[in-house]
């Protein structure tokens, strides 16, 4: 089982370096770190007052984990989860904040349990998990990661603008859908036709 600092430096690797999409809520973004956390978190790294773009470019990987670390695995909780299935929520928690805890509680009701839906990894959802993980532990995993990949197919879906992170330019898989099923055993992994099925809407 990987470590938490293995894990956060996976998400980094995955994430990559500075962007700034403009179709990117998050704005300027460099190791998946945006521009609006460093914000919330005061991170001016250059001491020029303001937190901004330049600061983002400034991050380091290993400030980068030590952030996700803190505020990403610890301060959310998600070490109360069954080990198998922290890295997918760790990772998602990243990408989507609470929007991947909502994600495993409706994913946890349909194993039976009864879990509010409310992004916060409470007593609750930790101890719904857990009996979750019993029951079925060679399932679990595969459909948090299941449940993660149609929220991206969905937001796409909801916001055009985003197709491009789930759709590639050639209509294959989009770095949304890859992350997703990064998680997922190779057997539940959509093939390229299942995938451009998916997305034929979109146009």
């Amino acid at each position: 089982m990987k470590t938490v600092d293995e894990i956060a430096k996976d998400i980094v690797r995955r994430e990559g370096g500075y962007v700034n999409d403009p179709d990117d809520p998050g704005g300027a973004t460099k190791h998946g770190v945006t521009v609006h956390t460093m914000r919330r978190l005061g991170l001016d790294l250059n001491g020029d007052g303001t937190v901004d773009a330049q600061d983002v470019r400034a991050l380091s990987e290993a400030e980068a984990v030590e952030i996700f670390k803190s505020h990403y695995y610890s301060k959310p909780g998600i070490g109360g989860l069954p080990p198998a299935l922290q890295p997918s929520v760790f990772d998602m928690y990243v990408n989507a904040g609470s929007h991947g805890v909502r994600i495993l509680q409706r994913c946890l009701g349909q194993f039976g349990q009864t879990v509010s839906v409310d992004g916060v990894l409470g007593p609750q959802t930790r101890a719904a998990a857990q009996e979750a993980w019993a029951m079925a532990p060679d399932y679990l995993v595969d459909a948090y990661g299941i449940a993660r990949r149609n929220y991206y197919y969905a937001l796409a879906d909801q916001r055009p603008a985003s197709r491009k992170y789930a759709r590639s330019r050639s209509g294959g898989k989009g770095g949304w859908i890859r992350r997703a099923e990064a998680f997922i055993a190779p057997k539940y992994h959509l093939s390229l036709a299942d995938h451009k099925r998916r997305c034929a809407a979109w146009g």
